[in-house]
């Protein structure tokens, strides 16, 4: 498995694969192809094939904070700790582009997808958005401390 941020080479491998998540979790407001284009994006590769997905974009109104968007793993390549490495790069990224905060909405009926989150340490907040599908908030406070704080 291969977990790498997508480059413009990546556009339609990112944009099929990003329909896919379209159809597969009921999205009603889907991101046009120039939205999409803004983001930050990861891939994930298995045996030559992408299967995976997960975007990042600024939360303009959250300062220092950051919406995870659109994390995606093929069925077929689920349970093998694809969604948690994309996860991982898009959390590295984000540490070290000074953001503090992730957030994240779903949907009540995705209950794996809330598990997982859960286990990745995002807890329950207020709801930050006005996406009409979203029924569940979450956060994640990432900020490292300074090395020169001890605890």
């Amino acid at each position: 498995m291969t977990i790498r941020r997508a480059g413009p080479a990546d556009t339609d491998d990112a944009w099929r694969i990003l329909n896919e998540y379209y159809d597969a979790v009921d999205v009603m407001v889907r991101d046009d192809r120039d939205a999409f284009l803004r983001y930050d994006f990861w891939l994930a590769e298995r045996e030559g094939a992408m299967v995976g997905c997960i975007a990042l974009r600024p939360l303009p109104n959250v300062p220092r904070a950051g919406e995870i968007k659109r994390l995606y793993v093929q069925p077929s390549s689920r349970a093998l700790g694809i969604a948690a490495g994309l996860l991982d790069a898009l959390e590295q990224h984000a540490l070290s582009a000074g953001y503090e905060w992730l957030y994240l909405d779903s949907k009540d009926d995705l209950k794996v997808a809330r598990r997982f989150y859960e286990k990745h340490g995002y807890e329950h907040c207020a709801r930050y958005n006005d996406n009409p599908q979203a029924t569940v908030f979450m956060r994640k406070f990432i900020h490292t401390p300074s090395p020169h704080c001890y605890q």
